[in-house]
């Protein structure tokens, strides 16, 4: 990464916002979740992200500091003739999940699946015992607010995961943890966000901020091939858009 010295703090900021490739939470021998790798789908996915993204030059680079993320941004930053040294905040991180007792790959995905539903009402976490979607969203925010005080870019790209990116766009909207729900994340999808950055104070401050574009996929464009949520997707079930158990 550069020093960013000779970047403007100010002025039009444009952030590539992706979110990991594929990966494989029930691969044989995995015991850490938060340590889980690309799998070969997700290294595609991210070699043709890089692609559509050859032409962008790079100010800074970001991810949550977890391997797939970390994976996914060195696959993108491949296919650039670029020095960039990434920079991992923690602030980014996927929200933490709690624990819950299932009797099916089903039900699983269903509780999963529909986590987000509820987000914005008081005490509710990503699962039983889970962070907190307010706590979470409270360190989201922190750390989006640092990316653009703390870091001299003009263009950045962000790795992240699906809850952070629906909590960072639901509030960059005005919808709060309210709007989780209506902002789907595909693996590898591509968002591309403009900040209007002015001065204000001893610092500067976002004045607007202009979607430019919302859960690109390049490998499936015109989603054809993405009927289902992409944790539907990662578990291999379709539930056709209806929860299939009541209150889960």
């Amino acid at each position: 990464m550069t020093d960013g010295s000779e970047l403007p703090l100010t002025g039009r900021r444009r952030l590539y916002l992706l979110r990991h490739g594929h990966v494989d939470y029930f691969a044989p021998g995995l015991e850490d979740f938060t340590q889980v790798p690309l799998t070969e789908e997700g290294r595609s996915q991210a070699a043709l992200a890089g692609k559509a993204l050859a032409g962008v030059r790079f100010d800074a680079a970001f991810n949550s500091g977890l391997p797939r993320t970390a994976e996914t941004l060195s696959i993108v930053l491949d296919q650039q003739d670029s020095a960039l040294q990434p920079v991992s905040i923690e602030g980014f991180a996927e929200i933490r999940g709690g624990k819950v007792k299932v009797e099916t790959p089903e039900e699983l995905c269903a509780r999963l699946a529909f986590s987000f539903d509820g987000a914005d009402e008081e005490g509710a976490s990503f699962l039983p015992g889970g962070e907190l979607f307010a706590d979470a969203e409270a360190r989201i925010v922190d750390a989006y607010q640092s990316l653009i005080t703390d870091h001299a870019w003009k263009t950045g790209i962000l790795v992240a995961h699906e809850g952070v990116n629906r909590i960072l766009l639901a509030h960059l909207t005005g919808g709060g943890l309210g709007a989780l729900g209506h902002f789907e994340q595909d693996l590898c999808g591509i968002n591309v966000l403009d900040f209007d950055v002015v001065p204000s104070g001893e610092g500067v401050e976002v004045e607007r901020v202009i979607l430019k574009a919302v859960n690109l996929t390049v490998h499936d464009p015109i989603k054809e091939r993405l009927p289902r949520t992409s944790l539907e997707h990662l578990f291999g079930i379709d539930f056709g858009g209806a929860r299939p158990r009541k209150g889960l």
